[in-house]
């Protein structure tokens, strides 16, 4: 089994900048995709970015040259920074993880964490 904990959501201003962690423990595989997908009241959860353990890196367009995923491999933890905040980034944030190299990690989920950006 794996646990996420995400931390790091609360409230930003439209224009500024917001970082999320993800910390993962448990069962985890050497070779494995973290991710972050929100999901915006009334609609649709939609991934955001992932990592793999090598370290590539994929964007959905809405938050490219905005946002920055990454990790620290030894501690098992993802980062999510956001910057350029826009009010429709406002959603419940949740961190995933699948224990191999996927397009769209989903085994092992957080708890989720709330962003919320005023303008």
């Amino acid at each position: 089994q794996v646990q996420l904990v995400e931390s790091g959501g609360g409230l930003g201003q439209a224009g500024g900048s917001l970082r999320l962690s993800c910390a993962a423990s448990g069962s985890i595989y050497s070779m494995n995709t973290m991710g972050w997908y929100r999901q915006a009241p009334g609609k649709r959860r939609e991934l955001v970015a992932t990592i793999t353990s090598a370290g590539r890196t994929n964007y959905a367009d809405s938050v490219k040259g905005r946002f920055t995923i990454s990790r620290d491999n030894p501690k098992n933890t993802v980062y999510l920074q956001m910057n350029s905040l826009k009010p429709e980034d406002t959603a419940v944030y949740y961190c995933a993880l699948s224990n191999r190299w996927v397009v769209s990690p989903g085994d092992y989920w957080g708890q989720g964490t709330q962003v919320t950006v005023s303008s």
